[in-house]
């Protein structure tokens, strides 16, 4: 029977007791679960990963303009910008970020790792990472399973829903999931990629979903993007052996905890925080009046 994915712990004693590492756990739970063969899943991932790809180029390459306005080719104007605040690097960061989620916003093909909302971190992230590091292919696909593997964990634990568990439930676990997968790339050991995901949700635990007239439109894309950075300090502060102090196990638990107690109105319901301030509900209203209106000629038509 292959490994059942409910905590850090049991991972870490199961790969160490079967000689396992951590993406081969992953992929036999693939195996029994789905009743796939390992080119099947090997396959599926690199299908996944190209999609991903995609995203960040038609995000940065195609018009990004939502119905609603208020996405407006923001990854191309990061993208482009002649004044680099950090590195050119850092730069194709966040615009990856940006790029791949701003195509889930305008209704294009996306990968939701593990959510919709989420879907421009681990692109951003791993596109920028193989391109640094000269990696290959499966290195990065290896990766991918770290983060599935993750966000098993996170799921049973606590949740990957932002109507459970608020934005830290998406953008949290999908840095969670990403910083993991940089560890893992980099050469980081079991630990260092645990202690990388317990950093990073400390820094994302308590980040609620407001969304402005209800779309995954603001704050979410730019989300995506603080998420790939946050992502990108947790390991490299785990990569320097820097403790998280908290493991990772707990930290999970504290989200968990602080998802359940959180009030409803920050968990994707639209009643709470940005989309309650004054320009959030003027953008709500003139949604709502778009909608009425396309309802409208499609009755006539």
């Amino acid at each position: 029977m292959a490994f059942l994915f409910n905590d850090f712990a049991s991972w870490k004693k199961y790969c160490a007791e079967h000689d396992l590492k951590l993406h081969e756990t992953v992929l036999d739970y693939e195996q029994e679960q789905k009743g796939r063969i390992p080119d099947e899943i090997w396959a599926g991932l690199q299908k996944a990963y190209g999609v991903m790809k995609e995203a960040v180029e038609t995000g940065l390459n195609e018009d990004m303009s939502s119905r609603s306005g208020m996405i407006n080719n923001g990854a191309k104007k990061v993208f482009q910008h002649q004044q680099v605040v950090l590195s050119k690097e850092f730069q194709n960061l966040i615009s990856r970020a940006l790029a791949a989620k701003e195509v889930n916003s305008c209704m294009g093909r996306i990968v939701a790792a593990p959510t919709a909302g989420a879907s421009g971190i681990l692109p951003g992230v791993l596109y920028t990472l193989q391109e640094i590091h000269g990696l290959d292919d499966q290195k990065i696909l290896e990766g991918l399973l770290i983060g599935a593997g993750i966000a098993l964990i996170i799921e049973q634990k606590a949740s990957l829903a932002g109507a459970v568990g608020g934005c830290q439930a998406e953008t949290g676990s999908a840095a969670a999931m990403a910083s993991g997968a940089i560890v893992y790339c980099l050469g980081g050991d079991v630990d260092q990629i645990f202690n990388a995901v317990a950093i990073t949700i400390q820094c994302m635990l308590g980040l609620v979903c407001d969304p402005v007239a209800g779309l995954v439109e603001v704050p979410c894309v730019v989300r995506n993007a603080s998420a790939a950075a946050i992502a990108n300090s947790s390991a490299q502060m785990a990569l320097a052996n820097l403790s998280g102090v908290i493991p990772v196990d707990e930290c999970v638990d504290a989200m968990g905890e602080v998802g359940q107690s959180m009030e409803a109105r920050y968990k994707e319901t639209a009643l709470g925080g940005l989309a309650t301030t004054p320009t959030g509900q003027k953008i709500s209203k003139s949604v709502l009046i778009q909608d009425i209106e396309m309802l409208s000629d499609e009755d006539q038509e």
